[in-house]
């Protein structure tokens, strides 16, 4: 679905953008005219052109043998393509819940009234332009905003005036003061601790016979970091036993769950160790090339990025004929701003240069992913852990943490607390642990692992962080209790879903705007008690969706109900006989008006 957030209705008075021919010839040329790269075409143009215009959508798809329509769908589904005329500065202001905590109204208040214009728009001289934008990866540096790819954080009305002066006087985007990204480690743990060479893992596996190596992964009982918690000696098995002319691994660095940043601290603080962790997972499964999936919002990464996988190509940890025994290169995939790409098999499909929508399951990608061939997604978190457990063996790792749930766990903890930051626990903490340690006080509930996650209450404290238990990817959001949890918390995230939606299947893309209106009407006190039995009931239908984002997309809701039911309670109407019924072909035929589309009833 089109992102309406995005900058591709609004088009400055004056303003223009433009690619010429031999550029844009140039830049089709860097990519062997490959229609599986239409992303990185797309995110060359616009940033050489400030846009991706019509003339230049007709030219690509002839070089690439595409229709319009192909290169159109893509360049439509994510957030930080434009179409139109974009401003010379594009400031994206971060709305998650965090932000919101921490001050965002003051920072947009400000923004608008240095900049001249609302948000959603761009200045009448074209220099500036506000946007806002679902989470950044920033959590713990709120409120934070992305201004030409450069991240600024830790804003305050006082900094934004100054950046706004700088941008007003045409200062370079890489001069402006401000840009100041923090990674925040409060604790360290096994995973993160330096304490091996970088290359010491990969020499330890070539040693190995592949099937020797991803046995030793499997005794370590590593399961993925992403939050489903797959066995990943399974996954590799899977795809190192399927058929194809080549295979793949992919390293899912699209951690869009708002809440969540660890994979963004790992990538900063520990590179070598995720492509170290991505060319051992290369010789375990049979695979000469590696891909980093990147969310766009960390597009500021790419020169330090592309400087150490050159470096570990000058000492020969990757390239050809690493340690005498085999072939794997890494490139980097840039994303275009679209939270479904978090799940593999979008991710895939975006990484093929379309747009990010979830695949029918079977077959799984270890059988067909990356352009039909089989291929392991990993976590940067998984990846890493690899290296270490090869290192020091999975007894050692298996020693750590619980029977279930064996090692450590990152976590990205922000919110109301003194001390947000990446901490490394071994799995088995509680809740409790975790307010202790982050100088947490009067704290109302706690989202566990995003919003896709479980709100739980000050009850449920006590329970063990485990895949046993709790489970979770990484996020945890601390909420206090000045916060209006339905309003400042469950409503951002219900809003979030609907946002982000690539729009597939008709219960995400029409039952979040349903439950957004039932808890808008609890909110407004006009509410009853079938209201939230209807909203319960709903769960059935979610579960119908193609994805695990889809199914998870009503959880703020349905968590919040089941541990936090006296708050919608309290917002009731009373004494009323009104029966709320539920329709799905009706409530799809009004999701699908207010969003200017023809409803689809059918198979999907």
């Amino acid at each position: 679905m089109d992102n309406h957030k995005s900058q591709k209705s609004f088009v400055a008075d004056g303003n223009h953008c433009s690619c010429d021919c031999s550029s844009l010839h140039t830049i089709l040329a860097k990519y062997d005219n490959d229609s599986s790269r239409l992303m990185d075409i797309l995110i060359a143009v616009q940033e050489k052109a400030g846009c991706i215009q019509e003339k230049a959508v007709k030219e690509i798809a002839k070089a690439l043998n595409l229709s319009k329509v192909d290169v159109e769908q893509t360049l439509s589904f994510y957030h930080f393509f434009s179409d139109g005329a974009k401003a010379d500065y594009a400031v994206y202001l971060n709305d998650s819940v965090v932000a919101e905590m921490m001050g965002r109204e003051d920072i947009a208040k400000t923004f608008e009234e240095e900049v001249g214009v609302t948000f959603g728009k761009i200045s009448e001289d074209g220099k500036i332009g506000l946007f806002n934008t679902s989470c950044i990866g920033m959590n713990d540096q709120e409120p934070a905003a992305i201004i030409n790819q450069r991240v600024f954080t830790k804003l305050t009305p006082e900094k934004v005036r100054k950046i706004v002066i700088e941008m007003k006087n045409g200062k370079s985007i890489d001069d402006i003061v401000g840009s100041n990204v923090e990674n925040n480690i409060k604790k360290q743990g096994p995973i993160l601790t330096k304490d091996i060479e970088v290359g010491e893992g990969l020499k330890k596996a070539v040693e190995m016979k592949p099937e020797t190596l991803i046995e030793e992964v499997r005794q370590s009982n590593l399961r993925g970091r992403g939050g489903a918690g797959f066995p990943t000696a399974m996954k590799w098995k899977f795809c190192r036993e399927a058929a194809g002319d080549k295979h793949f691994v992919m390293c899912n660095a699209d951690e869009g769950e708002p809440g969540t940043f660890k994979d963004r601290v790992i990538l900063t603080e520990r590179p070598e160790m995720v492509f170290e962790g991505m060319a051992i997972a290369g010789y375990a499964i049979g695979a000469e090339e590696g891909i980093l999936y990147l969310r766009y919002e960390y597009k500021y990464m790419q020169s330090f990025l592309e400087n150490v996988l050159q470096e570990m190509r000058s000492k020969k940890l990757l390239g050809e004929n690493i340690f005498g025994k085999f072939n794997f290169d890494i490139r980097i995939q840039f994303g275009g701003g679209a939270y479904v790409c978090g799940e593999e098999s979008a991710l895939i499909e975006s990484a093929e240069g379309k747009r990010g929508e979830p695949r029918d399951r079977p077959p799984f990608p270890v059988v067909k992913g990356y352009m039909q061939q089989p291929t392991s997604v990993n976590n940067v978190e998984t990846l890493s852990a690899v290296v270490k457990i090869i290192n020091k063996g999975a007894k050692w790792y298996r020693s750590l943490g619980t029977i279930d749930s064996t090692g450590t766990k990152l976590m990205s903890i922000s919110g109301d607390c003194e001390k947000p930051g990446v901490y490394e626990m071994e799995w088995g903490f509680t809740v409790n642990d975790i307010l202790q340690m982050v100088g947490a006080k009067d704290v109302q509930a706690v989202q566990i692992g995003g919003p896709s996650g479980n709100c739980v209450n000050p009850a449920q404290f006590n329970r063990k962080v485990a895949y046993e238990d709790l489970s979770t990817g990484g996020a945890i959001i601390i909420i206090g209790k000045e916060r209006d949890l339905l309003k400042d918390v469950v409503l951002n995230f219900t809003n979030f879903f609907i946002e982000e939606s690539c729009g597939s299947c008709v219960p995400c893309r029409a039952m979040t705007v349903q439950y957004r209106n039932r808890l808008e009407k609890i909110l407004r006190g006009n509410g009853v008690a079938k209201d939230i039995e209807a909203m319960l009931e709903w769960e059935k239908v979610m579960k119908t969706n193609r994805c695990g984002l889809g199914h998870s997309a009503a959880n703020p809701i349905l968590t919040t109900i089941q541990n936090f039911r006296e708050l919608y309670d309290a917002k009731l109407q009373k004494d009323t006989d009104y029966v709320s019924e539920f329709n799905l072909e009706a409530a799809v035929q009004e999701s699908c008006k207010a969003a200017g589309r023809q409803p689809n009833l059918g198979g999907e």
